[in-house]
């Protein structure tokens, strides 16, 4: 959910009415969704917290789009709850509106954004050659473009709703912006969390090994969740059950952020990524945000080959790459050195004195090849 305009006037009493909670805090008296607005900011919040803490204990090199995203969107989640909790508890009115404003518009950016960012920094995990680049290239314009047409637009009409120069036409503006936004935002996670699925049902057709499908059903479970996630949060949006869908909203990202942060860090050992790729950037220059060269060298205990094809009925080595220039060489020295075993036993055979066969051979070594022949005794 966006920020809101937080102009301190009365809102309405019930909070299930729609529209409720969107121009001021919340003024009725039910202690019981009061009890409950604390509650969920605050579990926003330690969510957040502990996802954040994860992430640095877990990373050993503090870089990559996947480490920051992780970290910004986790963080963002902090000041956003807790803007919504000034706001609908009127602890912030008058000219200290302001204060919640700031803290639900610095927060919903690295929340909403982050989120999407954090999937995409680990979708070529599972998409590859031409078209895995087209794929990561049109889903990274695709969040650019959403951050320009979705935030900048609903950010101006929140600060315009809390100001004192046309406060109704902006109020206004931001209320139909506020429902496009949601959809668009929706359709960004949802186009994400397809291609996840999609791409993981593909690999489960190949997969042999246990452990393998087990993280891809995993990972196709938790991006449905997102989705279903998604569409409970737009619903209440459709709605206008703005108090219920902001207190949820907080809750369910934190929620969907440490799903993500579980199983696409399973991701990473079973498509054979190294081990230093948690800390790098996903891609090279092609598709990326950042500079970041392709690692050559696949560490043995990251990357085993039986998690993916059963070894046992297999006939060749699949944990090495071939080399066919080598191969060919090989097996040209094979031939050529049966050749010359098969020329020097057929020189044996007729050689009576193996003593005739050394000295011959001194011989030979010493002059030019010519045409004489040694059949026995005799020559020819």
């Amino acid at each position: 959910m966006s920020p809101s305009p937080t102009d301190g006037s009365a809102s309405s009493a019930s909070w299930i009415s729609p529209g409720a909670g969107i121009t001021g805090g919340y003024d009725g008296n039910s202690q019981t969704l009061r009890m409950f607005i604390v509650f969920f900011a605050g579990l926003a919040m330690y969510n957040a917290c502990e996802v954040t803490i994860m992430v640095l204990l877990t990373f050993n090199t503090w870089r990559g789009l996947y480490f920051w995203s992780l970290l910004t969107a986790s963080l963002g989640i902090i000041p956003y709850a807790l803007g919504f909790l000034l706001k609908f508890m009127n602890i912030t009115v008058g000219q200290e509106r302001w204060l919640a404003v700031v803290l639900l518009t610095i927060g919903w950016y690295p929340m909403i954004t982050g989120q999407a960012l954090v999937l995409w920094s680990r979708l070529h995990l599972i998409v590859n050659g031409e078209r895995g680049d087209m794929i990561l290239r049109y889903t990274k314009w695709m969040i650019v473009v959403d951050v320009i047409i979705f935030h900048i637009p609903t950010t101006v009409l929140t600060f315009g709703s809390n100001g004192s120069v046309q406060t109704e036409i902006f109020a206004t503006g931001y209320s139909v912006m506020e429902k496009i936004q949601m959809v668009g935002f929706f359709l960004q996670e949802v186009t994400l969390s397809s291609i996840y699925i999609v791409e993981t049902i593909k690999l489960l057709r190949t997969s042999l090994q246990p452990r393998t499908r087990t993280v891809m059903k995993q990972l196709v479970f938790i991006n449905a969740v997102i989705i279903l996630m998604d569409l409970a949060l737009l619903g209440l949006e459709g709605a206008s059950l703005y108090i219920l869908e902001t207190l949820l909203k907080g809750v369910i990202y934190s929620i969907k952020l440490k799903l993500e942060f579980a199983i696409l860090g399973k991701l990473v050992k079973f498509v054979g990524a190294t081990r230093s790729d948690l800390d790098s950037e996903p891609r090279n220059t092609s598709v990326g945000f950042v500079v970041a060269e392709t690692k050559a060298k696949v560490v043995e205990d990251e990357m085993n080959i039986s998690e993916f094809v059963d070894l046992s009925r297999v006939g060749t080595d699949l944990t090495h790459p071939s080399q066919p220039s080598d191969s060919t060489s090989r097996r040209r020295r094979s031939r050529i050195n049966s050749s010359e075993l098969d020329w020097n036993l057929s020189r044996f055979e007729h050689v009576e004195d193996i003593s005739e066969l050394i000295e011959e051979s001194s011989i030979s070594s010493s002059r030019p090849p010519s045409c004489h022949f040694r059949a026995g005794n005799g020559e020819v």
